[in-house]
C-alpha cells in the first residue's frame, strides 16, 4: 500500500492505538491513583527506567516552562530468554498550548537504519527490530534517525500485560466486526463471534494479535486493540475498591517501564491534561517489498519527511 491517509480527529484520548492505554492508566488516573501511598512507590521503584538516550536535564526544562513533548509508545512481545522485539511503535506529541495532540503509528515492518550501541547498527531492517538488537536505547535513536526528532520521554509495555490487565478489571466486552476462530497466537480454538463479545485476558490476547485472517491486517488489528484500550479504561474507571486499585497497579509496575518518575506524571496531569482535548491520530504509510526474501514495508522520502513536519509543527 502506498500513499498518505491522513488521521481522523475523535474526541476522547483514549481512541487510539495499544500503548496509549498505558499512558492513560498512569496519567488519567493519576489523581486517584495519589490517595494511595502505594502508587508513588510502584512508579518510581518499579516502573521508573532511565535512559542516556533522552537527555533527562533538557527534558525537564520543557516541562518546566510546559513546552510540547513528544513520548515513545512502544508495546514489546516479551518471553522467557527472549528480549523480543517491538510489536506496536508510536509517537504520541502533546501540544499544551493549542490543546491538542496527534499519535502516529510506525508500522513495525518499516525497513530503517539502526542506530545504537550494538553490532548491527547501521544495517537496514525492520524497524520493530531496534528492540532485539539494543532495547529501548536502540529504539529511541533509531526512531529519531528515521524521522529526524528529538524524543523526550517513552513509555515501554510488556504486551502479556494487556491480559493481566482486563483480569484485572474483571473482562471486558468488546463489539466485533469480524467472526473468526484463533488458530495463531494461542491455539486453543477461540471463536470470536460477530457483534458485542466478552472477553478475559488470554481471549483478549487472541483478539489484538490476530492479523492475518482481517482483510485489513495491521489496520483492522490496530482497531481491535482501540476497542480493548477503551474497554478497559471504560471498565477500569468503574472499578472502585482498593483491592482492583491495587492489583491493577502491581499489574503496571510488573509490566510496565518508563523514564517519567511519578513527579513528572503528575506534572503532565496538571500542565498538559488539555491536550487531549483535540487528538489526531496518523499511520505512516508506504509499499510492502521482498528483499531477500523478507518482507518490508519501504517508505518513501516524501513520507518520511512529511511525518517529520507534522510532529515539527506540533513542537513549534
Amino acid at each position: 500500500m502506498s500513499g498518505a491517509n491522513k488521521g481522523k480527529k475523535i474526541g476522547k484520548w483514549w481512541k487510539v492505538l495499544l500503548l496509549v492505554f498505558s499512558i492513560l492508566i498512569i496519567g488519567s488516573g493519576i489523581y486517584m491513583y495519589t490517595l494511595y501511598e502505594g502508587a508513588k512507590n510502584t512508579v518510581d521503584k518499579k516502573m521508573h527506567q532511565e535512559v542516556s538516550a533522552i537527555d533527562h536535564e533538557v527534558t525537564k526544562k520543557k516541562i518546566e516552562e510546559k513546552k510540547s513533548l513528544n513520548i515513545l509508545l512502544l508495546g514489546v512481545d516479551e518471553r522467557l530468554g527472549d528480549r523480543g522485539r517491538s510489536d506496536a511503535l508510536m509517537v504520541l506529541s502533546l501540544d499544551p498550548n493549542n490543546n491538542r495532540s496527534q499519535l502516529i503509528s510506525i508500522p513495525r515492518d518499516t525497513r530503517a537504519e539502526m542506530v545504537g550501541n550494538s553490532i548491527h547498527s547501521g544495517e537496514l531492517d525492520k524497524i520493530n527490530h531496534a528492540y532485539a538488537f539494543g532495547g529501548i536505547e536502540m529504539s529511541i535513536q533509531t526512531v529519531e534517525n528515521l524521522l529526524d526528532f528529538q524524543l523526550d520521554y517513552y513509555v515501554k509495555i510488556n504486551m502479556e500485560g494487556l491480559s493481566k490487565m482486563v483480569d484485572a478489571v474483571g473482562g471486558i466486552k468488546v463489539n466485533n466486526e469480524l467472526q473468526w476462530t484463533d488458530v495463531g497466537y494461542y491455539q486453543k480454538g477461540y471463536t470470536y463471534k460477530k457483534g458485542p463479545i466478552n472477553l478475559n485476558g488470554p481471549k483478549t490476547m487472541g483478539f489484538v494479535r490476530m492479523r492475518y485472517q482481517d482483510p485489513n491486517n495491521d489496520f483492522g488489528r490496530n482497531d481491535r486493540q482501540r476497542k480493548v484500550i477503551q474497554a478497559i479504561i471504560d471498565k477500569g474507571a468503574s472499578v472502585g475498591s482498593v483491592n482492583k486499585i491495587d492489583e491493577m497497579m502491581d499489574v503496571l509496575g510488573s509490566n510496565v517501564k518508563t523514564n517519567m518518575d511519578f513527579q513528572t506524571m503528575k506534572d503532565l496531569l496538571l500542565n498538559y491534561r488539555n491536550a487531549r482535548q483535540n487528538m489526531t491520530t496518523y499511520q505512516m504509510t508506504g509499499t510492502g517489498t521482498k528483499i531477500d526474501g523478507i518482507y518490508y514495508l519501504q517508505v518513501s522520502e516524501a513520507e518520511i519527511q512529511s511525518v517529520h513536519d507534522m510532529i515539527k509543527e506540533y513542537s513549534s
